[in-house]
């Protein structure tokens, strides 16, 4: 039984999934959009989210998590750019677009993520 057990396993074990999930969310945030799979896009939705609402603490503490979190370019980018920018919204900075056309080797479902 899986009772509380939440997210997707992706094939991987637990390190290199929250190594993967750690770069889907970085490459997000560096791109600010970004076609994937629908349960990729879903997974990593509340981990953006969660980062966006610490980086709009604007102190050196927030800085230094998400310094610790996310490579250095994707952090300094949450603190500067994406942060202030969100300011006055209390949630949902990202929005999932599911799409039409299906990946063609697998037929995954495709999604587009964005920040709003």
């Amino acid at each position: 039984m899986r009772h509380l057990n939440k997210g997707r396993k992706f094939g991987r074990k637990r390190g290199p999934r929250r190594l993967f999930k750690q770069g889907l969310a970085a490459n997000l945030i560096q791109r600010g959009r970004m076609v994937t799979t629908e349960a990729r896009a879903k997974e990593i939705r509340p981990i953006v989210e969660k980062l966006v609402t610490l980086g709009k603490k604007q102190n050196i503490a927030s800085l230094r998590l998400l310094l610790s979190r996310l490579p250095k370019v994707a952090a300094y980018k949450v603190y500067h750019e994406l942060a202030p920018k969100y300011q006055d919204r209390k949630g949902g900075f990202t929005r999932i677009i599911k799409q039409a056309k299906m990946r063609k080797h697998d037929a995954a479902k495709m999604a587009t993520i964005e920040f709003i």
